[in-house]
């Protein structure tokens, strides 16, 4: 069974928009495009090359797909060769509704991203992990279909833009399973499934009379 692993680079607001540049994606006037760049360090780079150096295939939205697409096919004699080598010989599979011309090698459309994912699930293969792909990871966090979660949480507060979680997500707990923070203040988190959402109280037992009226009147107010 291959696992879903979801791979983000967002900010402490949450917003994981055009992390690479100021071209990559400056939809919704967003003005803040290679928020990144300025805080890669060693360390970061480091664990990037963690998250790739296990077998796997990648699973892409359809702007995330255009995007990589159109770098990494031409990086293999770049700064970042080993990952365009990587990214280039493994298979993408692209989350697209409409006619999306392929021209990427061993790339494969999915037409329904949660049924499509959810039967990619049940086959024996390399983990499926994502990049960027904001709308995609939503349509699987709503779906239950996340496995892992690879957090890198940058020092900066962007105010606006496509954020990683929406009021879809379907409630599931995560533990977290490794951690560590970068040079420039880069706090990377892995996270694993860890079941359903526990919950518990640390309200008086029994309620002080004013802790009653709060209740009721919570109640009444809907």
């Amino acid at each position: 069974m291959r696992k879903v692993i979801v791979g983000a680079m967002v900010s402490l607001d949450g917003v994981m928009q055009a992390p690479g540049g100021p071209q990559e994606d400056p939809t919704g006037g967003f003005s803040y495009g290679g928020w990144v760049a300025p805080l890669a360090d060693e360390v970061f780079g480091e664990e990037i090359g963690k998250m790739f150096s296990q077998r796997f295939d990648l699973l892409l939205g359809r702007k995330t797909y255009e995007i990589f697409a159109a770098h990494w096919p031409y990086a293999e004699d770049g700064p970042d060769d080993s990952i365009a080598k990587t990214f280039n010989s493994i298979k993408k599979y692209v989350a697209t509704r409409k006619g999306l011309e392929l021209t990427w090698k061993d790339s494969v459309a999915l037409r329904d991203a949660a049924s499509d994912v959810a039967r990619l699930k049940q086959e024996d293969g390399p983990a499926l992990v994502t990049q960027g792909s904001t709308d995609l990871i939503r349509t699987l966090l709503a779906s239950d279909l996340v496995d892992e979660i690879n957090l890198f949480i940058f020092p900066v507060v962007l105010g606006r833009g496509k954020k990683l979680f929406d009021d879809g997500a379907k409630a599931a707990a995560f533990k977290l399973a490794a951690s560590r923070v970068s040079p420039s203040g880069i706090v990377i988190a892995h996270y694993v499934r860890d079941g359903a959402v526990k919950t518990g109280d640390f309200a008086m037992d029994p309620p002080t009379p004013a802790e009653v009226a709060r209740r009721e009147k919570i109640q009444r107010e809907g």
